[in-house]
Parts: structure tokens; sequence; C-alpha cells
């Protein structure tokens, strides 16, 4: 049979044929093929040289080592990985371009005593690596750079030096001889991960692949590499300068705990107390109007964050709109109808504003009650009590229902000073002093009106 010079890889999936078409039979994009050298049937790397036994075994005769698990000495980063760093597994981190991944990766690295470290630069020198430990004050001793991201050259060097941590920076500068592509490429990046996943796994050493994002959002390249790797960690870029990352996969723990950071001189400093991180720090007791308190829970912390929201006549006679980044503008509208069904409000000539401060995204139900009484302080501009917290999903009959974690929540809001905390009466919590159940939105209304009362009259 005549061999195939090239094929037609996908380049949002990886998939190949060997003719071109118009649409890919996995995926389903449309015009994603592109010719590609065929690779070379020279060797398999994931089979060859492996010191692993193909016999069968038990599982009860596994022993797990007392280094299987161990810190990095980053408190925010052990937590998003799941309390400390798998032995041998295998993490992508992706995020914006200079929101601070090598950054973050040279600390890990610098701080894992007692540990063979391997960084691997794919797009920057080595004296520009030098260059950013020195200015980040970083011990250079325990950091070994490699500056070959061949695949191939990658996999020996496991082999021969055995490192305990290996980080690839990054992730599409990886290239092999056996793959007829440019680097960057679907191929390049599904196999040269495959195999450098496989071999790292081997030999007990835990990978760290950093990955740039599409303008979507998305780690750039094939959805499969994500599929291989045992944890993917996304970095966000909140408002007010902090660092987030947070966890979509993990295989060695939760995927609901989050590590806020903030970058200063020396690289990326854990924010010490999250908790009110998101409040606005005010000298005067009395709020403005359009502001309400809620609660935000991520893994094993409650955090306090702070909604706004402004509602300005509609000019013109035009229609209303609403503006609202860090909380989805469809929720909004929602809860502006149920506030003006159930609460005799009007939003219909209006425009509505809302925000977060922090510019943190709120996605939690617990934040609907709080929304609709941020807009109605907003819309008849009555302040609402300072040392007020709410939570609560809100329907479209106007009940309140009940939230999950409300002992955690309602802890975090004591712990941070707040007196007065308002919850659902169906979420079946005892009586508490300073512990409001309300039932519906009305019944939450009357009563917000006599707390800003007794609130004037005590100030």
């Amino acid at each position: 049979m005549k061999k195939e010079s090239s094929v037609f890889i996908c380049n949002e999936c990886g998939h190949s044929e060997s003719k071109w078409l118009g649409r890919c039979p996995d995926c389903g994009a449309w015009n994603s093929f592109e010719e590609q050298a065929a690779p070379s049937k020279k060797g398999n790397t994931r089979s060859s040289q492996n010191p692993k036994s193909t016999k069968l075994v038990p599982l009860s005769d596994i022993q797990i080592n007392k280094g299987f698990r161990y810190k990095s000495n980053i408190s925010e980063f052990d937590r998003v990985l799941g309390g400390s760093v798998m032995q041998g597994g295998s993490i992508l981190i992706g995020g914006e371009p200079g929101i601070g991944k090598s950054t973050l990766m040279l600390q890990v690295v610098s701080s894992l005593k007692g540990k063979k470290t391997v960084y691997v630069s794919g797009e920057e020198s080595a004296q520009q690596v030098r260059s950013r430990c020195d200015r980040l004050k970083l011990p250079l001793d325990s950091i070994l750079l490699y500056s070959d991201t061949r695949l191939e050259q990658l996999q020996d060097l496991i082999r021969k030096e055995k490192p305990d941590v290996m980080v690839i920076d990054s992730l599409q500068t990886l290239v092999s001889e056996q793959i007829g592509s440019t680097p960057g490429s679907v191929n390049q990046m599904k196999m040269c991960s495959m195999e450098l996943v496989d071999t790292a796994k081997q030999y007990d050493c835990t990978l760290f692949l950093v990955g740039h994002v599409t303008k979507d959002g998305q780690i750039a390249g094939p959805k499969v590499v994500e599929h291989i790797v045992d944890t993917v960690l996304y970095f966000e870029l909140a408002d007010s300068g902090a660092r987030i990352i947070r966890s979509t996969k993990n295989r060695f723990g939760s995927i609901d705990e989050i590590g806020i950071f903030l970058m200063s001189e020396k690289g990326l400093i854990p924010v010490p107390d999250p908790a009110g991180f998101f409040l606005n720090k005010r000298s005067q007791t009395l709020l403005p109007p359009g502001i309400a308190f809620g609660t935000m829970v991520e893994g094993s912390r409650t955090f306090l964050v702070e909604i706004q929201a402004l509602t300005t006549p509609v000019k013109n006679g035009g229609y209303s709109r609403v503006y609202s980044e860090r909380i989805d503008s469809a929720l909004v509208s929602r809860i502006a109808a149920v506030l003006e069904r159930h609460g005799q409000i009007g939003f219909s000539q209006h425009d509505l504003y809302v925000n977060v401060a922090g510019g943190i995204r709120l996605k939690e139900v617990a934040i609907e009650l709080p929304l609709a009484l941020a807009l109605y302080s907003a819309a008849t501009g009555n302040p609402l009590p300072s040392d007020m917290v709410s939570m609560g999903e809100l329907s479209l009959a106007g009940e309140i229902r009940p939230v999950g974690f409300a002992q955690k929540r309602i802890k975090g809001a004591h712990d941070m000073g707040y007196t007065t905390v308002i919850i659902p009466e169906s979420n079946g919590i005892k009586a508490q002093s300073n512990l409001i159940k309300v039932a519906d939105l009305q019944e939450t209304l009357s009563l917000v009106k006599t707390l800003k009362i007794r609130d004037s009259k005590h100030s």
C-alpha cells in the first residue's frame, strides 16, 4: 500500500482523517481541518522503557509511601490542590498572559525543600528566568533549569535524573520529533502531554503544565488535555487586582476551594484574611442606599460579599436596560420582576446597574435575597442596616427558598461582626439571637423597614 505522507487534523479536538472534510465528525466544528505531515511510526515512547511490571497486582498489596502527599508551603495553593501536592500527579494551570502563572510556579518549586525540582522554560531564556528569580528574591540553588521542550529529551531527563517535580512552561511549546506538525498544534499538545504525563507517573514525578487561555477563557488546545491530567486550575484576575485561582477538576480533592493572592514586588502573596477581603472598608456606620451584604461559600470557607445596586430613570422615553457583569444580567432582570410584582416597586422606567465589590463573580442562589434588598434600597433611597446579612433563593412566587450550608454562612457572618442575619424559614434552623427567619419577599421588606427605623433611632 502507498504510504500516506500527510493527514488532516482537526484543530479543535485533534481528530485525524486521511482527506479534508468540511465538518469534523467528532466535535462538529466547521472548516477546522488542517493538513499536517503524517506522524512517524518509529518507536513508541509510551511503552518503551517502562520500569513498572505489567503483571496483575491485588489492590490490597499496593503500598502508599509516607511522602505520597506533601505541602508546597504556599497555603492558598495547597488549599486549591486539595490540601497538598500529590506525588506523581499532573496539574494543568491556565490563565491570561501576565496574570502570574510563571511567577507562581517559580515560587512553588523554590519552596519545596528537600525535593529535586526542574523548571523547563520554553518561552523565556535562562537569563530572563534568572532575572525574575532575582527580582522575587527566590533561592536559586533549589531550582534546576532546563531549556529544551522536545518530548524525547524531557522523557530521557525524567528517566535519568528522576526529579520529584517538573514544571513545563508552557504546554504550547512542547514538540515531538515523531509528529510532523508545528509546536502549539492540537496534535502536538495532545500527544506530547499524554506521553509526558505517562512517563511522569511511571517515575513518581509531579508534573505541572502551564497553559495559555483563549479569548473565551478556556485553556488553548484540545479538551482531551484536561481529561489526561489529574487537576485543572484556572487563574482569574479580579477588578481589585487580586488573583483568584480555582479548580475545575481535581481527582485528589474538592473543586469548591479557591485561593486568593495579591501580586507584590516579591511575587504572589496569599491573602491572610480572605473572609472579608471583598468588603469595602468604610469609616461611617451608615450605609449608602443600594448596598446589601450576602454570603458565598467556597469549599471550607465562607466569604462575605457586598452587592451594589443603582437605579436611574430611562432617558427620552427609551427602554430600560440592565448593566451587570459580576452577576448574570438575566438573574438581575428576574429579581427586579419579582420585586415589581410582589413588592410593588416599579423598575420598568429605570436602568439597573449592579456590581459586586472586589470584582468577584457570583453565581450562588443564596445571593438572590441580598440582590433583591440591594435593588429595593436603591429604588426607594432607603439604606439598609449596616450590621445585616441576608441569604436565600427567591422564587417567582415571592417565596424565600432554603440555601445550602446555612449554619456555615451564619457563623461566618457572626465571626465578621454582623449581628443581624436573615435566613429562609424553610431552612429549619433553630431560633437563635439576632437570627431572623422569613417566608416570603413581602415579609422581608416589611421587616427591613422595621429594622431600618430601629437602626436610625439607635444611631
